[in-house]
């Protein structure tokens, strides 16, 4: 998986008749505007994204990429990709299953279903999900798309990186990227390469990243806290896994209070309704987990907003 792959994923979303990918807005802010001494703070509002997240650039990827069969597409997700899935599958005019664990928000759960696909709640985690979504493929021969580790799903997440370094006119000196599974981030990553210094950012309660490079291999994790249901994955998959280790400056780790934070002043401050995976780049501006050089320019993904409202009050 590499940047031949992404640009492949570009030129079939320029090539689909339907116009379905949006390519979102860059904001880009003096680091004073969010209390940061760097020169720039870009925000890619990928939020406005069509199904409220990123994850429909991979799995849109994915379905034109593959012939599908008369059972659909079938996919396992805390939420997004699931979500993502559906819309897609909907553009197409094919049938979407969808499982999600119980952790699962009502709210996205609802989106689900109102975009036609059939809901399969079960399993405490995303991966209980996954098991019981792949032993429903084998039954069904659905085409399946993984939340993050598939070639597809992973080149698709890297267009947004392209558009990037478009919108701004060069490549920014950082990037930081919320990890679940590790898909946006593998994207992100083999786009930039070492050209910009791209930083993983986990909740505490969800470090699939951190205590993979910890360990030296990929290995199971408890996952729990604010951001479960985005980035809940137990275990980062191995094209994140491989990506990161060639082209992944460092991970951080960020407490629950400081997400919520940066999640309730994203839209105090600047009216960005996001989820609270979103808001991970600026909680790591904000307690100086990362702390950018003063000429900086660093970027921030807004990756989701499938969200109550209501939990902004």
């Amino acid at each position: 998986m590499d940047r031949h792959d992404i640009e492949t994923a570009a030129a079939r979303f320029r090539a689909d008749g339907r116009d379905f990918i949006r390519r979102t807005p860059l904001w880009r802010l003096p680091g004073a505007a969010l209390g940061v001494a760097c020169a720039e703070v870009w925000l890619k509002l990928e939020q406005l994204q069509v199904s409220g997240s990123f994850k429909a650039r991979g799995m849109y990827n994915r379905l034109l990429a593959h012939r599908i069969p008369a059972s659909g597409v079938i996919v396992a997700s805390g939420g997004n990709a699931g979500i993502a899935t559906a819309a897609a599958a909907r553009a197409l005019g094919v049938r979407c299953e969808v499982f999600v664990p119980t952790l699962s928000s009502a709210a996205k759960q609802q989106k689900l279903r109102e975009l036609g696909a059939d809901v399969v709640v079960t399993g405490a985690v995303y991966a209980e999900a996954l098991e019981a979504c792949l032993a429903r493929q084998r039954e069904t021969g659905a085409l399946l798309t993984h939340a993050y580790d598939q070639p597809e799903v992973v080149a698709g997440a890297g267009t947004i990186a392209q558009e990037i370094e478009e919108q701004g006119g060069g490549t920014p000196d950082a990037v930081l990227v919320s990890v679940g599974g590790g898909g946006l981030v593998a994207g992100i990553a083999a786009w930039f390469e070492e050209r910009s210094r791209v930083i993983a950012l986990e909740p505490e309660l969800a470090p699939t990243l951190y205590r993979a490079r910890a360990a030296g291999e990929p290995e199971d994790v408890a996952v729990s806290g604010i951001a479960a249901d985005s980035l809940g994955a137990r275990r980062v998959g191995a094209i994140a896994w491989e990506i990161a280790a060639r082209h992944v400056a460092d991970a951080l780790l960020l407490p629950d209070e400081a997400i919520r934070a940066a999640q309730l002043a994203l839209w105090k401050e600047f009216k960005l309704a996001v989820e609270p995976a979103a808001a991970l780049g600026l909680a790591a501006l904000q307690t100086r987990a990362y702390v950018p050089r003063g000429g900086e320019r660093v970027a921030l993904i807004l990756c989701g907003a499938n969200l109550d409202p209501g939990t902004l009050a």
